[in-house]
């Protein structure tokens, strides 16, 4: 229950990045930089009576009923909590926080600032299995029907948003709009990276067992133990290997420091690690 309600609380916090990048940078700008926001974003230019929050809700509704009718229910919770949670929050900035203007008056700034706050969101939200649904849909019906791999088919839907964009606001808006889709791409990436980075341990030392004991016990590891032989001394010496996370690993690093000050270790920044212990090997 207590991992559920952490998810929920992580997607949370990124819905809510996502809405006030989209709201207080991109939307002022006109800068449609792909997915159901975009979208709304260029309907509203048409259709200004209604909110892009509340455009927003409107198209999701009818992208998950089409995903229903072409792709099957595989949507998941998650995403729909996420996506309909997102319009939500930008339709509650607008009705709190009405926008008479851009902030600064500088659009590649605030195109910066926005998708930097908005592709942080989007990270955690990813990599909590989540997404905030909208071209999602339309990259999975792209991906099932004409076999084209997700990445290019959300990135052909993306395109498709901003050059309406560009024909909605001008070809500088486009141009700024797809620029923002790729620098998006860039930086969710690195987040879900960075937020993934374990520190894979190699330990030699003489207090061994006292360093294997740590592990297992105080940071609630596994480890594994190889037998090397050292080419000066040709004596046989044993490896220690684990998989820590970086305040364990900072944790062992002090520890091996106060009993062994000779001790030798190597680390490695590992990206993504399943299974037991860490993220399931199902997901």
């Amino acid at each position: 229950m207590k991992t559920i309600v952490k998810e929920y609380l992580l997607i949370t916090v990124g819905i809510a990045l996502v809405a006030l990048g989209l709201y207080f940078f991109l939307i002022p700008n006109d800068l449609a930089v792909g997915g159901v926001s975009g979208l709304a974003i260029v309907i509203n230019q048409y259709l200004p009576g209604l909110t892009i929050g509340s455009l927003m809700f409107v198209l999701n509704i009818i992208l998950f009923v089409v995903g229903f009718m072409f792709i099957g229910s595989s949507f998941g919770v998650r995403t729909m909590y996420a996506s309909f949670g997102l319009s939500g929050m930008v339709w509650v900035l607008e009705k709190l926080c009405p926008m008479s203007g851009t902030i600064t008056n500088d659009i590649f700034l605030e195109l910066i600032f926005g998708i930097l706050i908005g592709a942080v969101g989007m990270g955690m939200v990813f990599n909590e299995n989540a997404s905030t649904g909208g071209t999602d849909i339309i990259a999975k019906m792209l991906n099932k029907y004409f076999h084209l791999e997700i990445g290019k088919s959300l990135l052909i839907a993306d395109f498709f948003v901003t050059i309406l964009a560009g024909v909605a606001f001008g070809p500088k808006i486009g141009m700024y709009a797809l620029l923002g889709v790729i620098i998006n791409g860039f930086v969710v990436d690195a987040v879900i990276a960075g937020m993934n980075i374990y520190k894979k341990v190699e330990v030699v030392s003489s207090k061994g067992e006292d360093i294997k004991r740590f592990i297992i016990e105080d940071l609630d590891r596994g480890a594994t133990l190889y037998t090397a032989k050292g080419a000066y001394t040709n004596e046989d010496k044993e490896i220690i290997t684990t998989v820590l996370g970086k305040k364990q690993f900072i944790k062992l690093k002090n520890y091996i420091k106060e009993i062994d000050k000779k001790a030798f270790i190597m680390t490695y920044n590992v990206h993504e690690t399943l299974g037991e212990g860490f993220t399931d090997i199902d997901e």
